[in-house]
């Protein structure tokens, strides 16, 4: 089972992990979050980061979802990539963590594409009819 490790700013990651667990009335194993301080330089971070992506990696690899592509969170979690072992993405939301958990046992591949279309699919305009 692949691992799963959000990186956002402040305490979005812990939030997304504690509607996770309401959603699915159990915390799921291999998970983690580390949430960056706007304070924080990413070269004096970096090594409490490796070791919760170590906490959480089973063996098959780990996938960092962080928040928006470009801030602090991000640039620490391209410092931790491996290519096919830790992979990453960024616009992690609420649909995008519930599919990558539903598909983390199909190989990084297929993860990353499923943990993708489920953050695009889970974006839709609510209106009345």
């Amino acid at each position: 089972m692949i691992g799963i490790l959000l990186i956002t700013h402040g305490t979005l990651g812990e939030s997304l992990i504690q509607n996770v667990c309401h959603v699915l009335n159990k915390r799921p194993p291999l998970i983690g979050q580390f949430g960056v301080a706007a304070q924080d330089d990413p070269l004096d971070v970096l090594p409490m980061a490796r070791l919760l992506l170590n906490e959480v990696n089973g063996g098959a690899g780990v996938l960092i979802m962080t928040d928006i592509l470009g801030a602090t969170p991000s640039n620490l979690a391209l410092k931790l990539l491996e290519p096919d072992l830790v992979e990453g993405v960024a616009g992690v939301n609420l649909p995008m963590l519930l599919r990558a958990l539903t598909y983390r046992k199909n190989g990084m591949e297929t993860l990353l594409k499923k943990a993708i279309s489920g953050g695009h699919d889970g974006i839709i305009n609510l209106h009345r009819h």
